[in-house]
């Protein structure tokens, strides 16, 4: 780990300017990604801003009777929230399928939308990839891809996002608030938050320099059958070859967000009218570019579909 210096912000506005005064600077709360990163190398701040005390730990109604979530809630609180638990179960679910007990007392909503990558060329850095250093090329591309991506992309990165969090808030239609330098401030919603590879795989989501995430706001609820399912290669702690994310709302509607398959959380809304899990399933499989590898991943999309399905009739 390479040296660095540390600051306790204790305003979002102090957090900000520490942010764009320091460059090379990255906020942290939890640090369950981040600690990882430098220890490897892979990331090196040469300052660290703890915002742990910005107050920004609650859950609370919002104005149009949806709930927003502070930045700093932990994973495990968000969870357990009886609101989260009643109207938004497939969030509640999500968290709960993602990392350990342990890593998700201290895991933040921003540091989990924050995350980065596991692709293993990623982690080797021995080994060029695009994301750690722009224009070195992707190790991945050629080697071992059974876990990477086949939707969205490109000849420069094949990696997937790791979060469940953020299928389920993709699903909901959630929106991130920002603040920036001068008292700026922003609402993202989630579907703009995370960005496809194309030629900059190393810029990974819509926030500009200095800006900080201080909340996500989730709408009013639907109501209706919450499901997440997760299939991996073992049953804690691991990350997604396939994931879904649905929600049959009360008003008929449907809603279909997947993990495992992109760069970003995967949602195709022209599909959810399609029917039968099958004519989805092809519809949001439609472009995809698999290797030797990850082929699997298109019958084991659709088989995970029916699943939802499913269980979406039992729970009727």
């Amino acid at each position: 780990m390479k040296a660095f210096t540390y600051q306790r912000a204790r305003s979002i506005d102090e957090a900000v300017e520490a942010a764009s005064t320091h460059p090379g600077s990255k906020f942290i709360a939890g640090g369950t990604n981040l600690l990882d990163l430098m220890k490897l190398q892979i990331e090196t701040p040469s300052h660290l801003i703890d915002v742990n005390h910005l107050g920004l730990d609650r859950i609370e109604p919002s104005a149009d009777g949806g709930l927003k979530i502070g930045a700093l809630v932990r994973n495990t609180d968000l969870a357990a929230d009886r609101r989260v638990r009643s109207d938004y179960r497939v969030l509640s679910r999500a968290l709960l399928a993602g990392a350990s007990g342990q890593l998700r007392n201290k895991a933040t909503t921003a540091g989990n939308l924050l995350q980065r990558t596991r692709c293993p060329y990623f982690y080797d850095t021995n080994l060029p990839c695009n994301k750690r250093r722009s224009g070195s090329g992707c190790a991945a591309i050629g080697g071992y891809s059974r876990n990477l991506a086949i939707m969205g992309v490109s000849d420069a990165c094949i990696a997937t996002h790791p979060s469940d969090m953020a299928i389920a808030l993709r699903a909901l239609d959630a929106v991130v608030e920002v603040a920036g330098p001068g008292g700026a401030a922003r609402r993202i919603p989630i579907a703009e938050f995370h960005r496809l590879p194309g030629d900059t795989p190393d810029i990974e989501t819509d926030l500009g320099a200095g800006e900080i995430i201080t909340g996500v706001v989730l709408p009013k609820p639907i109501g209706g059958r919450h499901i997440y399912r997760k299939v991996r290669d073992r049953t804690s702690y691991a990350f997604a070859s396939v994931s879904v994310a649905a929600i049959f709302a009360g008003d008929g509607s449907r809603r279909f967000a997947f993990g495992g398959l992109a760069h970003k959380p995967w949602r195709v809304e022209a599909a959810e009218g399609e029917g039968t899990a099958d004519r989805i399933a092809e519809a949001v499989l439609a472009g995809a570019r698999t290797t030797e590898d990850n082929d699997y991943k298109r019958p084991l999309t659709q088989r995970t579909l029916k699943a939802v399905f499913g269980e979406a009739e039992v729970q009727a």
